[in-house]
């Protein structure tokens, strides 16, 4: 996980104003349409996300790319697994 640039996705995702469990739940429903290997930015503002967000991709075995929770918004790109 990185802390760098964001990584260039193929699907965006716009979270801001939505919460718990509203962004996990779209995030989820965004990545079961995509293909295996591609790449989900998720951009959010509610600081559930910060420990949600890693820890949906952990259960679902999507690989979090990156993660950037320093500042508004939140930044998540998710790899979707297999």
């Amino acid at each position: 996980m990185s802390t760098s640039a964001v990584p260039v996705t193929d699907t965006t995702l716009d979270t801001l104003g939505l919460r718990c469990p509203e962004p996990v739940m779209m995030t989820r429903l965004t990545l079961r349409k995509m293909a295996a290997g591609q790449s989900l930015l998720v951009t959010a503002d509610d600081p559930s996300t910060a420990r949600d967000i890693p820890s949906f991709c952990q259960f679902m075995q999507h690989t979090l790319v990156y993660s950037q929770t320093e500042t508004l918004p939140y930044q998540f790109v998710i790899k979707k697994g297999a």
